[in-house]
């Protein structure tokens, strides 16, 4: 695609990053086929060819966004599939996450929407506001029909439904018996302690740590990490994310500086992403650009990590060898942003179980960090569509490998929703995942 920066515009890193993106696209409409809002609307200006379109004319000309380009870039869920489907390489990750800072820079918007994202952005990457929030939800799930009756309120109605009927407890923070045991550890990892994860579904913390000590992993919660700032950044608020990206590059630092890590292990994969990008959001940084791109290397989702380090024995008369039916609900930050494509079907097949995938594997499920709650009407239709697709493959559980996407689907489908780790330390020895239903 041709374009006409000028050279002072050209002076900003970002936007010269944004205006090479821009140049590799060619048109090709690639893109339409499997961009989910596209698919889902029909219109050209909520495909990511579109968005192109918009964003180019926006920062193009210096140009102020218009509610109209506001709408059709806020409709973008970030998912990525186009960046799977395009043969020029378009990295339109970088290119909306600038449009989204940009955005939120020079556009003031509308009351509502401005308390909305600010109480997202205050309350979801800190777990113990989080926990409190939950609580209050509970007691207000009342409200939600009369919130969902002007568009308005409809965030906050999408919040209450998507708050758990009950509070689990916290998640641990004390390492497995089995890893007091390691004498000679073949590896050492820092594991991301997360945000909503260990809110929402702290079990997940528990079989993850487990499956690592009975891999022979030492496993070290780094001191001083944060969210990694990946809600904040999709919110547009670079300045917040780039704040996360350091304080958790100076925690992961000393530890790689002290006894060394291997790797940094993530289980929800949104999160993933967004670390495995902390090069290129410091590159700018000379203090911290070279930092970061080592934590960046490191980077690794657990099912990654565990594909290239194998799995511990399963246990011979262990229940999960019996090749229970799962289907591999593959979140989109995974696929698309971190390419991890096969392992996590190769590891549930190694463990014993009998593994899916629905038809439209490809395309999201809605949940998208808080794209489920800023844009409920629209994340509800990708939701149904996807729990649909899933029903079919008439499975005992859904596996996935995000904390978005589970709780995006548990509601939707009367099939049980576990993430993948918590089938792996089943099938090694652990227990079985509390949303199984018991054994026969």
């Amino acid at each position: 695609m041709q374009t006409d920066f000028t050279p002072a515009q050209l002076a900003d890193p970002a936007m010269a990053a944004s205006e090479a993106v821009i140049r590799k696209c060619v048109h090709c409409g690639f893109c339409t086929a499997t961009c989910p809002t596209y698919l889902l609307l029909g219109d050209e200006l909520d495909s990511p060819r579109g968005r192109i379109y918009l964003m180019k004319d926006m920062l193009e000309n210096d140009r102020d966004p218009d509610a109209d380009v506001v709408k059709h870039i806020d409709r973008c869920l970030s998912c990525l599939s186009c960046m799977t489907t395009c043969p020029s390489g378009v990295n339109y990750m970088h290119l909306v996450d600038h449009a989204r800072a940009y955005i939120e820079e020079r556009y003031r918007r509308p009351l509502h929407e401005r308390l909305i994202r600010a109480l997202l952005a205050t309350v979801l990457p800190h777990p113990r506001r989080f926990r409190l929030a939950l609580r209050l939800a509970r007691a207000a799930r009342f409200a939600a029909p009369l919130l969902d009756r002007t568009t308005a309120t409809q965030p906050l109605a999408a919040m209450l439904r998507l708050a758990p009927p009950r509070i689990a407890p916290r998640a641990t923070t004390v390492l497995p018996p089995e890893s007091l045991k390691l004498s000679t550890p073949r590896a050492r990892v820092a594991l991301l302690q997360g945000c909503a994860e260990p809110v929402l579904q702290p079990h997940i913390r528990a079989a993850t740590l487990r499956l690592l000590a009975r891999c022979n992993v030492e496993t070290v919660f780094a001191h001083g990490e944060t969210c990694c700032g990946a809600l904040v950044h999709h919110l547009g608020r670079d300045a917040d994310s780039l704040d996360a990206a350091r304080r958790n590059t100076d925690a992961w630092m000393r530890e790689i500086d002290g006894k060394g890590l291997d790797a940094i292990i993530v289980t929800t994969s949104g999160c993933g992403t967004t670390i495995k990008d902390y090069g290129f959001l410091l590159r700018n940084d000379p203090v911290y650009a070279p930092r970061a791109a080592r934590v960046s290397a490191l980077a690794r989702d657990i099912s990654e990590f565990l594909a290239d380090f194998g799995l511990p024995a399963t246990t011979p008369h262990h229940p999960a060898g019996t090749g229970l039916a799962i289907a591999w609900q593959a979140p989109c930050s995974l696929q698309h942003g971190q390419k991890v494509t096969t392992a996590p079907q190769k590891l549930l097949g190694a463990a014993g179980f009998t593994v899916r995938a629905p038809a439209d594997a490809h395309l999201c499920c809605g949940s998208a960090g808080t794209y489920n709650i800023l844009q409920p009407a629209i994340a509800g239709q990708l939701g149904n569509r996807k729990a649909a697709t899933l029903d079919k493959l008439c499975v005992d559980a859904i596996a996935t490998g995000n904390i978005g996407c589970a709780t995006q689907l548990a509601s939707r489908t009367a099939t049980p929703v576990v993430h993948i780790v918590e089938l792996l330390d089943w099938a090694t020895g652990g227990p079985r995942p509390p949303a199984l239903p018991p054994a026969a």
